[in-house]
């Protein structure tokens, strides 16, 4: 059987759910606002420093290195942990993972966890995983939390409820928070309603879950940033503490992490370091959790690391600072692409984590996302880890075209066109027959097509034909 190794999946292709986000304004107004001020803040953060490109060399390098060497850093990090007290558990998939963790989360007797945002808990679907066996996750950081609340999907990497409101966050609070009925919407009150609900969580909580930023191969220490300090309650109180940790999240030594602890928040969160670091290594007596487990996710990490083009995804270090900049995101949002990762790295991520699936929708799915993109290649400009994000994407968008069947509808049309524009004769001729569709068009668009051309016009408008094409004006005016 093919893997499903990405389980956050199967909404419709992207072209037809970007459309419905399109037309919705308030989605496109908050996103527009939300983007717009943190490419400000970025920027100014950036120019501060004179050696960011440096910075940026050095992240590319120290990465591409451990991709290089994973086996011996990995290796390396699993000892460093078993000799200070932790345990260490290898996932192959999303399956094993929630194994894994249901397990632990048993063996502790919670019924209750309290989590730290983490990507790879989304990506192989924890939350879901632990309700089927009877265990309730809270998500502790604000936007998860709001994301939750409101039976929602997230829509950002850093910010997973960028696509809301103040108004909308308020009606969130009073429908779900008793002890909110009233709340208004400003930030302090909001923050306020959602420290009172999380404060009894924190206090008794026997198992927490977080995920990683990076880990430390020399010494086995793990590391959180964040901004809100939720995350640290999480890491602390707790008698057990569970780490889900993609493979690639490791890093040689503390100088190494070092270039991270630079790049990571101006790129982020516009700061110049984050407002929590946290930073623990296996187990101290009398001081944080008396049980510490880090479970090691593949999940078609190991199997993206053998295609020499697209490996480069797993350098990201999860900044989000390419859907900040990416002007597709701008204007449709994260859901719209119907995966954990969206924007310009889901693009390329997904794809590549998925590949293999024996799941149709989500095939199809994983096929489409390449195409998410303008190519406009702001989002190299911006990644403090220089991955080429249109590289890999016209690189993923091959492997696609290639895969597909000779007589591939697709295929069969873009083939027709060729044999058309091949020749002046012909292409003039299919000009005039295409004249008619003029009367199919509303403020120069034509919006629905016949079958088979439906299959365009379901998520995409087609522009008019023009009354005289160009070529017969040249003709008339310079003939």
């Amino acid at each position: 059987m093919g893997r499903n190794p990405v389980t956050w999946l199967g909404s419709p292709a992207f072209p037809s759910a970007a459309r419905t986000a399109l037309a919705d304004v308030q989605l496109r107004g908050n996103l527009a606002h939300a983007t717009g001020t943190i490419r400000g803040k970025r920027a100014a953060a950036v120019a501060e420093l004179p050696d960011w490109e440096r910075l940026r060399l050095a992240g590319e390098a120290i990465k591409d290195d451990v991709l290089a060497n994973l086996d011996t850093y990995l290796t390396r990090l699993e000892s460093q942990v078993r000799a200070r007290g932790g345990v260490v558990h290898w996932a192959r998939d999303a399956a094993e993972a929630n194994a894994i963790v249901l397990r632990l989360v048993r063996e502790a007797q919670a019924s209750e966890v309290v989590k730290v945002k983490s990507m790879a808990t989304a990506e192989i679907g924890l939350n879901e995983a632990l309700a089927e066996g009877g265990v309730s996750a809270i998500e502790t950081d604000l936007a998860e939390l709001i994301v939750q609340l409101g039976d929602d999907r997230p829509s950002h990497i850093l910010v997973p409820a960028i696509h809301r409101n103040r108004a909308e966050i308020r009606d969130i609070f009073r429908a779900t928070m008793p002890h909110a009925a009233q709340v208004s919407d400003r930030p302090a009150d909001l923050a306020e309603a959602a420290r009172a609900h999380l404060r009894s969580k924190f206090l008794t909580a026997k198992v927490a879950i977080s995920g990683a930023n990076f880990a430390v191969a020399d010494t086995g220490s793990v590391v959180v940033v964040e901004s809100e300090g939720n995350g640290r309650m999480c890491l602390t109180l707790p008698d057990t503490l569970i780490t889900v940790m993609g493979l690639e999240k490791v890093v040689p030594t503390w100088r190494d992490l070092e270039v991270f602890l630079q790049l990571l928040p101006r790129s982020s969160t516009a700061e110049r370091m984050n407002p929590y670091t946290s930073v623990w290594t296996g187990v101290t007596p009398g001081d944080g959790p008396r049980a510490f487990h880090l479970v090691l996710l593949d999940n078609g990490r190991t199997a993206t690391l053998a295609d020499r083009v697209g490996r480069q995804a797993l350098r990201c270090i999860r900044c989000s600072a390419c859907l900040n900049v990416c002007p597709v995101y701008e204007r449709t949002g994260g859901q719209a692409y119907g995966s954990v990762y969206p924007g310009p790295i889901g693009a390329i991520l997904t794809p590549q984590l998925g590949a293999g699936t024996d799941d149709g929708p989500t095939g199809k799915l994983l096929r489409s996302l390449p195409y998410a993109s303008s190519l406009c290649g702001a989002c190299f400009e911006v990644c403090p880890v220089r991955i080429d994000i249109p590289e890999v994407l016209v690189h993923l968008r091959n492997r696609t075209v290639q895969e597909k069947p000779a007589y591939d509808p697709e295929a069969v049309a873009m083939a027709a066109a060729s044999w058309v524009m091949a020749s002046p004769r012909r292409f003039r001729l299919a000009q005039r027959l295409l004249g008619p569709l003029r009367l199919l068009a509303r403020g120069g668009r034509i919006r629905r097509l016949p079958w088979p051309a439906s299959r365009w016009t379901d998520s995409r408008d087609v522009p008019a034909p023009p009354k005289e094409t160009f070529s017969a004006w040249w003709r008339r005016t310079r003939g």
